[in-house]
């Protein structure tokens, strides 16, 4: 197994944290302006994410890649295990524990601008079966666009087509798409809009887990022979 150095570790520590930092605080600032209008706030909520994630792509991906997301580093190494490409090694468990801790940081870091107090434990429960199913198709989408781009030589593109997904999954989930682990661990540390109430959490990841394996399976049957060629995901990054 290779190690990874620590640039690629900080980018998706801080990428991560502040991923969650506009999550949550968009959030807060959204209960806030708009106390009485649920789909303003999320409205509010959904923009700000779109526009901060794209932005956070282009600013940490040449670096990292640009995962904040575990399932995308566990799907990035798993698909690139024959070609040689994407992560190796002990890089994703690496990558999976800066993106955990980064998302547990970017929510207290949320609560302190709001002043709110810096650690809070969320009460908000959204264990459905809708939003089960829901986080499953978000995931598996979410993998499916990020691994299409990269197996045809789209990678540029990321930044604006992950950003247009995410936001988009906040209204056609019923969920309002997390997809991802880092992010709903981190989520749990604010009872705010954003928040999820521990005892949700374990199931959202497992249905994260479920549906980014339902995406790796599409993208290797819509891309059976484009592994030679792709682009790392999200971008083109040091650890390729």
């Amino acid at each position: 197994m290779l190690s990874v150095s620590w640039r690629p570790l900080l980018a998706e520590f801080l990428g991560t944290a502040l991923l969650v930092t506009v999550v949550v605080g968009s959030g807060i600032a959204a209960a806030q302006l708009s106390p009485h209008d649920v789909g303003l706030q999320l409205l509010q909520n959904s923009t700000a994410t779109v526009f901060g994630l794209a932005v956070l792509i282009l600013m940490f991906g040449p670096v990292s890649g640009a995962h904040f997301n575990p399932v995308v580093s566990l799907a990035d190494w798993l698909l690139g295990r024959r070609s040689g490409t994407g992560l190796r090694g002990v890089a994703v468990l690496a990558y999976a524990a800066a993106q955990t801790v980064g998302g547990v940081a970017g929510a207290v870091l949320a609560n302190v601008m709001f002043d709110r107090a810096a650690l809070e434990i969320a009460t908000k429960h959204r264990v459905t079966p809708g939003h089960l199913i829901g986080e499953v198709v978000a995931t598996a989408g979410l993998v499916v666009l990020i691994f299409a781009l990269a197996r045809s030589a789209r990678a540029g593109l990321s930044a604006a087509a992950v950003g247009a997904y995410i936001g988009a999954a906040y209204w056609f989930t019923s969920s309002t798409s997390f997809a991802n682990p880092a992010v709903t661990i981190g989520r749990v540390f604010s009872d705010s809009f954003a928040g999820i109430a521990p005892s949700s959490a374990p199931a959202f990841i497992a249905m994260q887990v479920l549906g980014a394996l339902i995406g790796l399976g599409l993208v290797v049957a819509l891309y059976p022979d484009a592994s030679r060629t792709a682009n790392a995901a999200i971008v083109p990054h040091e650890n390729s």
